[in-house]
């Protein structure tokens, strides 16, 4: 085998092991996402239906999006939009939140292996 062989071979094998956790440990695509608002439960959403919709919270209107069973933060009013480059929250149990807007969105299922205090 040659030097191209063998890298290919290690990279294979060192791999392995994040498939392995990603595929046994994944507790599957969320159905629902509840959207909280200042410790509060505002609404318990679909994630079947792709849309956008706006979440008052103290700071001013915090955009969410919709789309292929995945929700995240479109827009917020908050400085330094660490809840919109926190990306698409696809899997149960899942939780993203604008703290100086006091908005969170937490995926919902029906086997959440872990709670938020496991994270």
């Amino acid at each position: 085998m040659t030097r191209a062989d063998w890298t290919v071979v290690l990279l294979a094998i060192a791999l392995l092991p994040v498939l392995y956790i990603k595929l046994w440990f994944s507790q599957g695509h969320g159905q629902q996402a509840s959207i909280w608002v200042d410790g509060q439960v505002m609404e318990v959403l679909s994630l079947d239906d792709p849309r956008k919709l706006s979440v008052t919270g103290p700071l001013g209107v915090s955009v969410l999006e919709i789309r292929d069973h995945k929700i995240r933060f479109l827009d917020s009013p908050c400085r330094g939009k660490v809840c919109v480059h926190g990306g698409w929250l696809t899997e149960v149990g899942e939780l993203l939140a604008c703290l100086p807007n006091k908005v969170m969105v937490r995926i919902l299922g029906s086997d959440p292996r872990f709670d938020a205090m496991n994270y």
